[in-house]
This record gives structure tokens, sequence and C-alpha cells, in this order.
């Protein structure tokens, strides 16, 4: 199966990079560093949300309907011109629902670590945040998943695929609550910066490993 960082490194994950680059004015090798320690975080922050049965169903709804991944099909006409501004207000929408109140942390943390204000971070994640969920769904109708308890499965497997690195890349979703407290916002923070009260190493240096940082 292939995984979330796997895409990151591919043809079309380069353009979709490219393709924020360009429209948030943002320097492509910055931006690359965004979309790369967000992608995991949304994705555990997802995985979190989806062993509740009303988020999951949730995020099955959205997947079964607007974020079938048609979106990927038509990246050239999403970045052609501009992105249209529903799609960024529905990235902001993702943010908010995936994060809750976590969103500003995550987006500071992200800020801290890329050299990029937190204005142009929250821009490439509106962005990347309706290509992600695009990127579910597609996966989704790939592997025939249809039901609410597989959605899971699914997340566990993107999140953990590919390229040799799957038991790093499966403890991004364990570390997002380092402490057990049931709460991701202090974690953010301390998993992307590598700081705070995280277990030893932290996730930070885990996705530095990842991506050279």
């Amino acid at each position: 199966m292939s995984g979330i960082l796997d895409l990151l490194n591919s043809d079309l994950g380069k353009q979709i990079v490219g393709g924020i680059s360009k429209e948030t004015h943002q320097p492509e090798d910055k931006t690359a560093s965004v979309v790369a320690m967000a992608m995991p975080i949304l994705m555990g922050a997802m995985k979190r949300n989806a062993n509740t049965e009303g988020g999951a169903a949730s995020l099955m709804n959205a997947l079964n309907n607007k974020h079938d991944g048609s979106i990927l099909d038509n990246l050239g006409s999403l970045f052609s011109g501009g992105v249209n501004e529903e799609v960024k207000k529905d990235g902001d929408g993702i943010l908010g629902h995936v994060l809750g109140g976590s969103k500003d942390t995550a987006v500071h943390a992200l800020s801290q670590k890329s050299g990029l204000d937190s204005s142009s971070v929250m821009q490439i994640l509106q962005v990347a945040a309706p290509i992600l969920l695009g990127y579910l769904g597609k996966q989704k109708q790939q592997q025939n998943v249809n039901s609410n308890s597989g959605i899971g499965d699914l997340l566990g497997g993107l999140m953990g695929g590919g390229s040799g690195q799957s038991q790093q890349q499966s403890m991004i979703e364990s570390l997002l609550d380092g402490n057990n407290d049931g709460s991701v916002i202090d974690d953010i923070a301390g998993m992307v910066l590598g700081g705070g009260s995280q277990k030893k190493g932290g996730l930070g240096n885990i996705l530095g490993g990842f991506f050279g940082k």
C-alpha cells in the first residue's frame, strides 16, 4: 500500500506542492516542508477522530460525497488562474473539523519549524487539506472501504506504508497524544518542534528524519 509520504515524493506530489507554492507565493522548498509535516499530523488527527462512531461516519460521508478524489483528476484546472475561494473555504473548514481547538497551535508550530509566518502556513494548509481529503477519497474507492470501521484501518495503512519507513510512520499516530491526556493540542507543538514533554526523541526528530530537516 502506498503511504502518504510516498505520495509527496511522487510526480503527483511534486505537482501538488508546485501548485500550492505558486498559489501561495511561497518558496517551493518551504511549501514542501509545511505540506510534508502537516499531512501526517492531519491524518493522525483524522484517525483519532475516526475512533468514534460519529467521527468515522462523518469522514465516510465526506469521502462518499464532496471529497471523492475527483480533485486529483483536475489539478491543472485547480491551480490554473488561482485556486477557487470555495476550495480555500472548504480547506479551512476541514482544518477546523479535524484539529478543532488545536488548529492555531498546529499552525504556529509549523510556522516555527518552517520559517514561514503563520498566515502563509494557513494559506498552504487551506489548499492542501481538500487535496488530502481527495486523496483519501480515491484510496477509499480503490480499496473498497465501505464501512465506518474500515476508515481507521485505511488511515493507519496510509500513515504506515511505504519505502521501508513503516515503523517510524506508524509512530505518528501513537505520538499525537504523547502524554496520553486525550488532548492533541499540547502534543502537536512538541511533535513538530521536537520540544515539550514528549517521549524521548520526539516526533519532531522522526519527521526530521523523513524530510532531511
